[in-house]
């Protein structure tokens, strides 16, 4: 035998060492895909979790449908000539101002084209269409006459009006318009005045920059009001997202973050008025939010960001974990390789959110106990699921990683069946964040750290409003108007978001 001939044992060693290699790489290749795929999903994808077969049974039952239709049709008799149905004509909105504009006919309306003869009006044909006329903008020039008394020559004269900056040139419609069309409709400034431009209205960047912080300036006590109502509610929901902030001298960005505290217990029955407020930190460190909810005692709903667990020491906080990350951790191992176990088990968390949907809105008292009956056994059995997958599943594989994701916190993630307050996941505080992500898109970073802190006033007067069904502009213009007029501080709560209301005549001056 040559000296290069391999021994049957030793064969089998290189094969079992080969077979092992190749299993390590297909196992650093899936994860890579894995992170791969999420990392994709999150910049460009859809934030849709429908699953495939969910989808194909849909197909089914679809074409099932059309095929029974196609049937009936045959079956039913046929009628000639059949007039279509006209689609139905919905009212404009009454409250809109309206234009009227007559048309006569060509002769006017005294003769007759034909004859002559005298014309009497018979009715109206009446047709609206809706219309737009481009913002427009004025100058409001405020005129303070001086009279002086014949007796003793004193000099009387009206107050100058208050003004949102000192020696500018902004109303507080004005304001409002700026903030809004940046925080609410996502416009960035340099495209606000890139528009204020071609209408011949020059305004640099940084002015109205400017005119953003002094309107997060006045914004500032209505803000702290709303904070302070929501520390004083029984559960919070809390979430954060990164902002890039440019850093000074370097040309560079650095990461900061926008923490959303939301309130809102409409899906229990409660009466409560939803609420949120926001905070701008330069990193992501555990003591902002542990700052922020120093004085909060009660549940935080929130993901499993590390951050928040200073918060559950002491027991003061009780934490209710998100089934929606759990549903996400999952399919994301379902959307890279579908198998039988991550379809069960998201069907299993499927049957919870349709539960959900089913009491969304009873009382608390009446959730707590429909939870009790139908979603605590789908619970316990999902757990019993999840332990036997545990079992079968090697330790490092991605599938066992999103498993224990939720295996690890079960107590936070059960707690919302033991009390009909809670909700099941933190989708409140994701629609809080959502419009920050929305208007990164445009505005792609924060001037500075100050620009941040600015955004953040702006941004919970303008979401409190509209989850209170206020358009965010009206809202705003009103508000740091009666603030700049020194507004008493005893009154601050009537301009909260739901005890505030609109004065017409304040608004048109």
């Amino acid at each position: 035998m040559s000296q290069d001939a391999v021994l049957p044992s030793d064969a089998d060693a290189q094969i079992a060492g080969l077979k092992a290699q190749i299993d390590a790489r297909d196992r650093v290749i899936a994860m890579l895909r894995a992170q791969l795929g999420r990392l994709r999903r999150m910049t460009f994808g859809t934030s849709s979790e429908k699953l495939t077969h969910e989808i194909e049974q849909l197909e089914l039952m679809l074409e099932e449908y059309e095929a029974e239709a196609a049937s009936a049709d045959a079956k039913a008799p046929v009628i000639a000539d059949a007039p279509e149905r006209p689609a139905p004509i919905r009212a404009l909105p009454p409250h809109l101002p309206r234009h009227q504009v007559v048309h006569e006919p060509a002769t006017g309306a005294c003769a007759c084209p034909s004859c002559g003869g005298a014309l009497r009006r018979l009715g109206v044909d009446t047709d609206e269409m809706l219309d737009i006329v481009p913002v427009s903008w004025r100058v409001v020039r405020n005129l303070r006459p001086k009279y002086s008394c014949r007796a003793c020559e004193r000099i009387v004269q009206a107050p100058a009006p208050a003004k949102p900056v000192a020696r500018g040139k902004a109303t507080f419609a004005t304001l409002a318009h700026v903030v809004a069309s940046k925080f609410d409709h996502h416009l960035p400034l340099y495209r606000q005045a890139e528009i204020m431009a071609a209408q011949g209205i020059e305004i640099d960047r940084s002015t109205l920059a400017g005119w953003t912080g002094q309107a997060a300036s006045l914004l500032e006590p209505i803000v702290a009001r709303i904070r302070e109502e929501g520390l004083k509610a029984a559960k919070i929901h809390a979430d954060d997202t990164p902002v890039k902030v440019l850093a000074p001298g370097t040309g560079k960005t650095a990461t900061g973050r926008l923490w959303a505290y939301a309130v809102d217990d409409r899906a229990s029955g409660s009466a409560t008025p939803p609420l949120a407020w926001y905070r701008f930190s330069p990193n992501r460190a555990g003591i902002h939010p542990y700052r922020e909810l120093a004085g909060f005692t009660g549940f935080l709903q929130a993901d499993a960001y590390s951050g928040f667990g200073g918060l559950y020491i002491d027991g003061r906080i009780s934490e209710v974990a998100c089934w929606a990350h759990f549903r996400r951790e999952l399919f994301e191992r379902h959307k890279q390789q579908s198998t039988a176990l991550t379809t069960d088990l998201l069907d299993r968390i499927g049957q919870l959110y349709a539960i959900e949907a089913e009491i969304r809105g009873q009382p608390a008292e009446v959730r707590r106990s429909i939870r009790q009956e139908r979603s605590r056994p789908l619970v316990t059995a999902l757990r019993a699921a999840l332990d036997d997958a545990l079992r079968r599943l090697a330790p490092k594989s991605l599938t066992a990683k999103a498993i224990r994701y939720g295996t690890k916190r079960w107590e936070a993630f059960t707690r919302f069946l033991d009390d009909g307050r809670l909700e099941i996941d933190n989708n409140i505080a994701e629609r809080a964040i959502r419009p920050i992500a929305i208007g990164r898109k445009n505005w792609l970073f924060a001037g500075s750290e100050t620009g941040g802190e600015r955004a953040a006033p702006i941004y919970s007067a303008i979401e409190t409003a509209k989850m209170n069904g206020l358009e965010p502009q009206a809202y705003i213009t009103d508000v740091i108007a009666r603030i700049a007029a020194d507004w008493p501080a005893s009154r601050w709560d009537e301009l909260l978001p739901w005890n505030w209301t609109a004065e017409p005549a304040r608004l048109a001056a």
